[in-house]
């Protein structure tokens, strides 16, 4: 008689490969990101950038504009890290008319990735190693 060890429950992986692992509006998955975003939404964003791996600053870059620069930046690099269908196109708009609600997408999708990550048996790549600081993948 042999145990086998389950290593992956079947619900921490994320949704599915090629989407985001919750929606736009779906802030009530993570009350705390969503309460500090809505306190300091300046320091929430340069967090979130941080834990991506670019220049905490860069979000300050996304008051000169029209078009956000940084919140175009993080969500095509999160979509392209992760597979995650879409365009530039969605990203524009998304960074412009759901600003606050982009950047809390990005952490919560952060957060799932890593915690799917760590929980998984794979082999550590070079794609993840920015996302191995979380430590629990907790941003706030």
């Amino acid at each position: 008689m042999t145990l086998r060890v389950v290593q992956v429950q079947p619900e921490s992986r994320v949704k599915e490969i090629g989407q985001w692992s919750t929606g736009l509006c779906e802030c009530h998955k993570d009350i705390g990101d969503c309460c500090f975003a809505l306190c300091c939404l300046p320091v929430f964003t340069c967090k979130v950038t941080s834990a991506v791996g670019a220049c905490p600053c860069l979000p300050l870059l996304d008051c000169i504009g029209c078009v956000p620069p940084a919140s175009l930046a993080m969500r095509a690099s999160v979509r392209e890290r992760y597979g995650i269908q879409g365009s530039v196109w969605s990203d524009c708009l998304y960074g412009c008319c759901c600003y606050p609600l982009s950047w809390l997408q990005i952490s919560r999708e952060l957060k799932r990735r890593a915690a799917s990550h760590a929980s998984s048996s794979s082999s550590l790549s070079a794609r993840y190693t920015v996302l191995t600081s979380l430590k629990g993948a907790h941003l706030v």
